[in-house]
């Protein structure tokens, strides 16, 4: 199994059954808060602010905890410093993995962020060191029983589309970072109704994994992932097909 939406999707639906809402609303929190403060507290100024705002609605959290969220940024309430702060790494089978976090202790988070690495068989890297292996796109991913890839062409090549990706149960619609938005809101203005929509950073080559470190390979991914100061983690692996059906039954 390659792909972006496949292992997102289990993702997504894993999540739900975890019920995880209060550690969503805290990443949210911290995403509105940085957006906010790199780039000013206006949305419509502000595309990543827009897009933490989505965020933040698609998980249902209150209207009044995304106000706050943005004036701690901006600095009109209070609020304790924030630094965006990005690891790289290797996981086993020499899986590339790249891991997003927000932390108001760097010292505290990469201490933590390495002994994760190293309890799962993989090593905290040099910055540098497996970003290279990647590259900075929007994605937009449709459901392949709703429409076709001449539709989502038809809506979205004007604005910007890249590229269309079948992933075998969805369509991933690949932009630019700076055609994102634009395209993404054609399809909303189409009432084309997407799964998700993301700024992601997309593998240019994926690692072949036997079902044994691929299992191991996921458990690193989603400790990380668990951190309290990780917002996104991205890796370059395959899961095995056979895998693959199983965590879709769980």
């Amino acid at each position: 199994m390659a792909g972006h939406s496949k292992w997102a999707n289990i993702k997504h639906r894993k999540g739900r059954q975890d019920a995880k809402r209060g550690k969503m609303f805290t990443k949210a929190t911290k995403e509105l808060m940085v957006a906010a403060k790199v780039g000013g507290g206006d949305p419509t100024m502000n595309s990543r602010l827009r897009m933490a705002i989505d965020y933040a609605k698609s998980i249902n959290m209150p209207k009044d905890k995304i106000e706050t969220a943005i004036k701690k940024g901006t600095g009109e309430i209070s609020a304790g410093s924030l630094d965006e702060v990005v690891y790289e790494g290797y996981g086993p089978g020499g899986v590339a993995i790249i891991v997003e976090a927000v932390t108001d202790n760097k010292n505290r988070t990469v201490a933590e962020i390495r002994k994760i690495f190293s309890k799962s068989g993989g090593n905290l890297g040099e910055t540098g060191c497996v970003s290279w292996m990647f590259e900075k796109v929007g994605v937009i991913t449709f459901s392949k029983e709703k429409y076709t890839e001449d539709q989502l062409l038809e809506i979205g090549l004007e604005a910007g589309v890249e590229d269309i990706i079948d992933d075998g149960d969805s369509l991933e619609v690949k932009t630019a970072v700076e055609d994102f938005i634009k395209v993404k809101e054609a399809y909303e203005k189409a009432n084309i109704e997407f799964e998700g929509a993301e700024i992601t950073m997309l593998p240019q080559n994926y690692v072949n994994l036997d079902k044994e470190t691929a299992i191991k390979a996921l458990k690193l991914y989603e400790q990380l992932d668990d951190h309290d100061d990780v917002q996104r983690v991205y890796a370059n692996f395959e899961i095995p097909d056979d895998l693959y059906e199983e965590l879709k039954q769980s």
